[in-house]
């Protein structure tokens, strides 16, 4: 073959391997998306905090990954800090927002899909365990603190109270925790809505353990925060089984 054949022949190879190598890189772009989908349904899915409810222990904007996995063979505990859908009643109706450009949907919807984005965080609420299933759990004995199991628990290490109060809780309760739910509350107590301020619906007030997403286990933004979510789950060292 002389030069000017082999010149001619040339671009078409090149076109080939270009191909080749754009269907390689969609293919692993598509490897890779499915991946993130399925750790994000079934291992561990990323949320952002919405509000106050749990400060100190999160903050406003805060971006937290929850593990999902674990807690489907080994339940949830005392002190876990959970995200888990609205049992019905507890969130305001959403509020209306103006329709945005297709272009930004397609991009939200994929990083949505992908376990990057957290656009459903404002349908979820993220709260502490008190009590599962079968606790008695009762506020307040006569030093402000919560009792379950008759044991009194010492919750003032996360509690974000006003300066000098001790109580644990403003609002009186007496609940014993069905077979398939937790009673949950905030470490922001003046400011979350949680069990305490739903008893009045027909849940009771706890939380269906088919609703809660995960076990919220590390903060990941903003970069000065970054660190596991403790648990604290020596303030419950001592609470008995329910009988």
């Amino acid at each position: 073959m002389t030069t000017e054949a082999a010149d001619q022949a040339s671009p078409p190879k090149r076109h080939r391997s270009l191909l080749v190598f754009l269907r390689d890189v969609l293919v692993i772009i598509l490897i890779a998306a499915l991946v993130s989908f399925v750790v994000k349904s079934f291992v561990v899915r990323s949320f952002y905090i919405p509000s106050g409810s749990m400060e100190r222990t999160l903050l406003v904007n805060d971006r937290i990954l929850v593990d999902e996995l674990t807690p489907r063979w080994a339940g949830y505990e005392r002190g876990d800090v959970v995200v888990f859908k609205d049992p019905g009643g507890w969130l305001p109706p959403a509020p209306q927002t103006p329709a945005r450009p297709p272009l930004v949907e397609a991009v939200d919807w994929v990083l949505t899909f992908v376990g990057i984005s957290a656009t459903d965080s404002q349908d979820h609420l993220v709260k502490r365990v008190i009590g599962v299933p079968g606790d008695h759990v009762v506020c307040c004995n006569a030093l402000g603190q919560v009792t379950v199991n008759g044991a009194p628990i010492d919750e003032l290490s996360y509690l974000n109270l006003p300066d000098g109060d001790t109580a644990a809780s403003n609002a009186d309760f007496d609940v014993t925790v069905p077979d398939d739910a937790i009673w949950v509350m905030g470490d922001n107590r003046d400011r979350s809505q949680d069990s305490r301020a739903h008893q009045d619906l027909p849940g009771g007030g706890f939380v269906p353990l088919e609703n809660v997403v995960g076990r919220a286990f590390l903060t990941t933004w903003p970069l000065d925060r970054f660190g596991l979510i403790d648990t604290r789950d020596g303030v419950y060292r001592d609470v008995p089984e329910a009988e």
